[in-house]
């Protein structure tokens, strides 16, 4: 017996290939555009945010998250932050993959986080699919502004990724590291 075809949104979180055209995703993609039109244009009201966030999230968040207006996502329910979260303004997730983010995360402003990429293949990538990659960033981590996190990448513990860097490979625990490509600089001193 043939095994029972997968769903779109089946093959987008199980990270193979998917078609973003798929009506379900669209419905899925639009829900959270609503929410995110919402959020983006709200006063200060900190406990209004957290509602809509966590709608957007579908899970409760801590007291201590916060993210700046304006912030972009494409389904939200697949970015996972831990305690302690702080993005600043223009933050970009998109999330066609799994975002992991541990505790106490810093993000600097227009921080760019990419779970989704398209075929090399000029042919396969004429047509309207996407495959996405799972990012992981560990526990006390700063992302200095305009940094680009790309997919499948994981950055380790307490690691400090300097401004304007292109994180395109893993980056280890306890490090700082900059640049386009991103590269370890030095090692953190745990003394510092």
């Amino acid at each position: 017996m043939a095994a029972p075809k997968k769903t779109e949104l089946e093959k987008l979180l199980s990270c193979e290939i998917y078609t973003y055209t798929d009506p379900e995703l669209a419905v899925l993609r639009r829900r959270c555009r609503r929410l995110l039109d919402i959020y983006n244009k709200s006063g200060e009201d900190d406990n209004f945010r957290r509602e809509l966030i966590e709608e957007i999230l579908m899970y409760p968040v801590d007291t201590n998250f916060y993210i700046q207006p304006p912030f972009y996502c494409d389904y939200g329910h697949n970015i996972h932050i831990g305690k302690n979260f702080m993005a600043n303004f223009d933050c970009v997730i998109l999330d066609c993959a799994p975002i992991y983010i541990g505790d106490n995360v810093l993000m600097g402003p227009k921080v760019q986080i990419y779970a989704v990429g398209h075929p090399t293949d000029p042919v396969y990538r004429a047509k309207p699919i996407e495959v996405g990659n799972t990012i992981k960033i560990g526990n006390n981590v700063w992302i200095g502004g305009g940094s680009i996190v790309l997919p499948g990448v994981t950055i380790g513990d307490n690691t400090i990724i300097g401004a304007g860097s292109v994180v395109s490979k893993d980056i280890d625990a306890n490090v700082i590291a900059v640049g386009n490509p991103c590269k370890v600089v030095r090692t953190l001193d745990p003394s510092e």
